[in-house]
């Protein structure tokens, strides 16, 4: 179990991969799990020697709230979908 807190940096190289996907990819895809995996990386940086399981319930929970909250504060705002009331080729 102690061997797992040496993996601080597999997981912020994740946390930097997905945050290199996200550049890629638009539309916060890969945000929350970017967070989610720095979180983990940290928390393995402070010491914190769990099981693996653990590990990957910490990352699931993490990347579950940041998800939310991204949607929140970048989500679709009310008004940004437009709605057609008539057809152009009816003129």
């Amino acid at each position: 179990m102690t061997g797992l807190i040496y993996l601080w940096w597999a997981w912020m190289a994740a946390a930097a991969v997905l945050l290199v996907l996200e550049m890629v990819v638009p539309g916060f895809l890969f945000l929350g799990f970017a967070i989610g995996a720095a979180a983990v990386g940290l928390w393995l940086v402070a010491g914190y020697a769990v099981g693996w399981h653990w590990l990957v319930l910490v990352f699931a929970l993490v990347s579950l709230a940041a998800w939310i909250a991204l949607r929140q504060m970048v989500g679709i705002r009310k008004g940004q979908v437009k709605t057609w009331d008539r057809d152009i080729n009816e003129d």
